[in-house]
């Protein structure tokens, strides 16, 4: 009881010494004599030629004479002006702790009445006043990461597809970026380690505004488990700009550890500057990613094999991007007749191609045999790039052999699964 008797007259003496403080600075605002324009704010003298030269408060936008204002120095090393009633409150703002609660705490401003020792504020009765929390104040200068603007955006893992949905709702206050004091801003995606082009996605761009609403949903295809406990996800606020480099604004980042698999979680962050971290090192050998799909169908008596789309490929081109296509084999291949190629998508690491290639066989024989699968780079007049590649069959070890052998035991089901691509290429007695 004595110790919680202490802290409430610690409490009492810290509401006190802030009480002072407010006074101080309210008795400053009621000695102003001018108008801030024609006059100094504080003393009253009138500007001119003759007279005493004017400066700006950066603060309150007043004008104060040079005896009036205290010069500090700006973040660009430019001289920047503060009028004493300003320079004031930021110390109060400072000293009350104010800076960190956003507003100012409780406090007990001194009576002028001599008589009354303990200060406490009263009424004309005599009655004692309760102690208030004063109405927030908000001050520009004060701000930090509010002054970026923050992004509100929802993040759902679905593990059954193996894919991560991003939706982007809106964004609210940002940084004006254009001479208009508005934004041309949109978002964009990567996740770490590796960002590059095959994982960057991004939103549209909305014009002359700082509040956006995108209501926009972004997906990121063949994610895995190990990917949610390894990856973080970075999400960037910029303005777009049609001459010259975009403008960052903000950005967020949110480890995907932090999501639980088959479940919304919403999130409403302040933009932050850049985040330098330690750069990891990405695994060298993995080219990206794909889906494919193996049925065997015992009415036609052979093997179907869907490719069905690529994700996070390497990029091949000087232009940061692909044009990748699939080519399958079913070995051994005697006659060599089991090479099925799907169309060059054009200028992306992240194709769909949704094609299906038929290999005649019978079932007994399937144990006997391999599929191999390679992506490739098209280019015009010169051999043609090897991006990856990888092997499904009962040599496979893994996810590829589980692939396989699910194939075997479930007749007329698709069984579709996310692969790893390496460097390696399958099968080392061909090329392109």
């Amino acid at each position: 009881m004595s110790v919680i008797h202490r802290a409430e007259q610690l409490e009492i003496i810290e509401q006190h010494r802030i009480g002072r403080l407010v006074e101080r600075l309210e008795n400053m605002r009621r000695s102003a004599v001018g108008n801030g324009l024609s006059q100094c704010l504080l003393c009253g003298e009138v500007f001119g030629l003759l007279s005493s030269s004017s400066v700006l408060c950066l603060d309150c936008c007043m004008k104060v004479c040079t005896k009036c204002g205290i010069e500090t120095a700006g973040s660009q090393k430019r001289a920047q002006w503060l009028c004493k009633i300003c320079s004031e409150q930021r110390e109060v703002w400072k000293r009350s702790g104010a800076w960190f609660y956003k507003a100012l705490p409780k406090h007990i401003r001194p009576i002028k009445d001599s008589i009354l020792d303990n200060r406490m504020p009263v009424t004309e009765r005599g009655e004692q006043l309760p102690v208030t929390r004063s109405a927030p104040i908000s001050y520009t200068w004060a701000q930090t990461k509010a002054t970026l603007g923050t992004l509100d955006f929802s993040l759902l893992y679905d593990q059954e597809n193996n894919a991560l949905h991003c939706t982007i709702n809106k964004a609210k206050g940002l940084k004006p970026m254009d001479h208009n004091g508005l934004s041309d801003p949109y978002v964009k995606l990567h996740l770490l380690p590796g960002a590059s082009k095959a994982n960057k996605l991004r939103t549209k761009t909305l014009r002359n505004t700082l509040n956006p609403v995108w209501s926009e949903t972004l997906t990121y295809y063949g994610i895995t488990d190990e990917d949610m406990v390894r990856k973080t996800l970075r999400i960037s606020v910029c303005d777009e700009d049609k001459f010259r480099h975009n403008e960052f604004i903000g950005e967020t980042r949110i480890p995907l550890k932090k999501l639980k698999p088959n479940q919304t979680k919403n999130f409403s962050n302040c933009l932050e500057k850049h985040i330098f971290e330690q750069i990891e090192r990405v695994n060298d050998s993995e080219r990206g990613r794909i889906m494919i799909s193996l049925k065997y169908s015992s009415q036609k008596c052979g093997l179907v094999v869907g490719i069905i789309r690529c994700a996070h490929l390497a990029a091949m081109d000087a232009n940061g991007f692909s044009d990748p296509y699939v080519k399958t084999y079913l070995k051994p291949d005697e006659n060599k007749k089991s090479k099925h190629k799907t169309a060059v998508k054009k200028k992306t690491l992240n194709p769909e191609f949704n094609e299906e290639f038929f290999y005649e066989i019978k079932y007994a024989d399937l144990s006997k045999k391999t599929l191999e699968v390679t992506v490739w780079d098209y280019d015009i007049g010169k051999s043609n790039d090897f991006i990856g590649g990888l092997s499904l069959g009962i040599n496979a070890n893994g996810e590829r052999l589980k692939h396989w052998f699910d194939c075997l035991k479930n007749k007329d089901k698709k069984i579709e699964r996310w692969h790893t691509l390496t460097n390696e290429l399958p099968g080392s007695g061909y090329n392109d």
